[in-house]
């Protein structure tokens, strides 16, 4: 799954298991975080676009500490599953990154994704600063401009991260045909082409299933 990082940039990783609202370690690096179903389809997704360097899925945006996957899907803990995706801006910007996050979701489902259902399988964006809050709501807007059904997504303040168990880190690539048949079964790809047609997985240049 993972890009990649610098070498400074992965030690501060490995001692750092949750992180508040931040951009990331380096000056030449950024942070954004979202929300989109189901994790291994957001790490797979975004690991396809260039400039992203690392992928980490984890729980966010609600008050339980350190939250289990099970804690997370039982409920009650205010969590969504979510990505927090590391870039080099000078490769690719935040705006490029949230039209990736809308065309990879459908947005105007308020009550999970695709077959995952319930509030931890809901979509979001987590802003980090009020520059990511307006690039956000002005994408947002402009998303909605291709749709007929209101964008339901809120866009919210960081708040800490959890980073999932390991066995969910790159999933996809550890357990490739497992992975690529839930995709399929849970009807992801089918229902974000129904809701963007030919611009389905926009910004995404090399998507895979």
């Amino acid at each position: 799954m993972h890009r990649s990082l610098t070498l400074a940039a992965l030690i501060l990783a490995a001692s750092t298991p949750a992180l508040g609202p931040h951009r990331a370690a380096g000056e030449e690096t950024r942070t954004a975080i979202f929300a989109g179903g189901c994790f291994w389809c957001v790490e797979s997704d975004f690991d396809e676009v260039p400039g992203v360097l690392e992928t980490v899925s984890g729980y966010t945006g609600g008050t339980t500490e350190k939250p289990t996957y099970r804690d997370v899907t039982n409920g009650g803990t205010g969590h969504h599953e979510a990505v927090r995706i590391t870039y080099d801006p000078a490769q690719v910007s935040y705006e490029a990154l949230l039209t990736a996050f809308w065309h990879s979701v459908d947005p105007t489902d308020a009550g999970g994704q695709f077959c995952d259902r319930g509030p931890s399988y809901e979509t979001a964006v987590f802003v980090l600063d009020e520059e990511q809050r307006r690039a956000a709501e002005a994408s947002k807007a402009a998303a909605q401009e291709s749709l007929e059904d209101p964008i339901v997504t809120p866009i919210e303040d960081a708040t800490t991260f959890w980073p999932a168990e390991d066995y969910h880190q790159g999933y996809y690539e550890k357990n490739p045909l497992q992975y690529k048949y839930y995709r399929w079964s849970c009807g992801r790809d089918a229902r974000i082409e129904q809701v963007w047609g030919k611009d389905a997985f926009k910004g995404i240049p090399d998507h895979q299933s």
